[in-house]
């Protein structure tokens, strides 16, 4: 009975060691015979990315600026005699056109043709006078010779009144010219070719010397002041007006606006730059020029005075330039390229414009890169993807975030 409680506690001892024993040897039999896992990364899970193969280009870096329409020439019709108006010109309305020569307003001449007559009498008067004092000293010259006592005085000659006589002569004739200027000033001639902008006056008024009747300007060349980053400038063959520096011709530029329902255009010359920054925004302007605007031309209206305008002006050629899509290239100027091994890598570029649908690369591309466009969240470098080549002008399905990358794997 003894022993065999004994047996019954060792059992009791024994029994729980040899249950995890076996437990133990189980598991290692499992581990030991359990299939090797796969090392890999199945294919299907790879990125798939968008590239594009570029290509060094040679292009012409045009900058675009914006500006308000102004006539080159612009004066106001200012009398420089005083009168009534007693005719005007039909054309002398806002928005009239008129000819060089045209008498656009004739003052009432008849207190001018007065002052002709008047210096005409005085001339008369002086001319006479000149005529008594020579016969007078011609006289006394005799007089003095015929006593035989030297030679006369000035005074005895009359000299000094002949003198004076003479120059009121001049002074009469000086009046008349005067009086015929005047005279002439009746008549308010256009210096050139033009349009009138604004009219001030009617027929019978009385005008005033210096009095502003009207507002013309000429209609040969327009301008438009286009302000400009001075850096910008670098684009541009646009001399900046070195003294005794000469250009023949400026870049072209190509106006347009929106006008009678429609886009519009018209190609002008850079002229010149202005002769000083602008004090407030501290940007150059560059003058545009464009000739005779009002020419008749099939389904273009003129470029008048005060539109808006937007203009692309013709750059500088560059070559070796490499155009990507905008998005490509992140606020860091990195850029992600694809390796011959389809491994991402993560490149810094060289920037030389950013424009609102691509970015225009000078450095950190050769021919024949792979540029991703598209299909990656998080790029990591080194990281392996696949690649589908996107054709240059097709468009990604999915942009590259412009954030910034991770240097490496971590």
């Amino acid at each position: 009975m003894l022993k065999n409680s004994k047996r019954k506690g060792m059992l009791k001892i024994i029994a729980p060691i040899l249950v995890v024993l076996a437990g133990i040897s189980i598991s290692w039999a499992i581990v030991v015979h359990r299939p090797p896992l796969k090392s890999q990364i199945s294919e299907s899970e790879v990125p798939l990315v968008q590239v594009i193969q570029v290509e060094p280009q040679t292009v012409k870096l045009n900058i675009r600026s914006q500006g308000v329409v102004v006539p080159r020439t612009e004066i106001d019709l200012v009398p420089e005699v005083a009168g009534q108006i007693i005719r005007l010109h039909p054309s002398l309305v806002a928005g009239g056109f008129f000819e060089a020569g045209d008498i656009l307003v004739t003052i009432d001449p008849r207190d001018y043709d007065y002052a002709i007559a008047q210096a005409r009498a005085r001339i008369a008067e002086a001319e006479r006078q000149v005529m008594m004092e020579e016969a007078q000293s011609e006289q006394a010259r005799n007089e003095w010779h015929s006593l035989g006592e030297g030679q006369p005085s000035a005074l005895t000659l009359r000299e000094p009144q002949l003198a004076e006589a003479r120059a009121k002569l001049k002074a009469a004739q000086a009046d008349l010219t005067k009086a015929h200027l005047q005279r002439s000033r009746c008549e308010w001639r256009a210096p050139f070719a033009g349009r009138v902008r604004e009219k001030h006056i009617g027929l019978g008024q009385y005008v005033q010397l210096g009095e502003k009747l009207a507002r013309l300007y000429a209609i040969d060349v327009v301008q438009v002041r286009l302000p400009l980053a001075t850096d910008q400038f670098a684009y541009l063959d646009v001399l900046l007006d070195h003294r005794n520096s000469k250009q023949e011709t400026g870049p072209k530029v190509i106006l347009s606006t929106e006008f009678a329902g429609a886009l519009r255009h018209w190609e002008g010359r850079i002229v010149q730059a202005e002769g000083a920054l602008d004090e407030e925004t501290g940007l150059l302007h560059a003058v545009a020029e464009v000739k005779d605007p009002y020419a008749v031309k099939l389904d273009q209206p003129p470029l008048m005075p005060g539109l808006f305008v937007k203009a692309e002006i013709e750059g500088r050629e560059q070559t070796d330039v490499f155009i990507l899509p905008a998005g490509t290239v992140n606020a860091s100027h990195e850029a992600l390229l694809v390796d011959e091994k389809d491994h991402l890598h993560i490149r810094r570029m060289n920037i030389l414009r950013s424009e609102p649908d691509r970015v225009l690369v000078k450095g950190g591309l050769n021919a024949g890169d792979r540029v991703v466009i598209s299909g990656i969240q998080i790029p990591v470098e080194g990281m392996k993807v696949r690649t589908e080549i996107i054709a240059p002008g097709q468009k990604s399905e999915t942009p590259v975030l412009d954030t910034s990358m991770p240097d490496a794997i971590p």
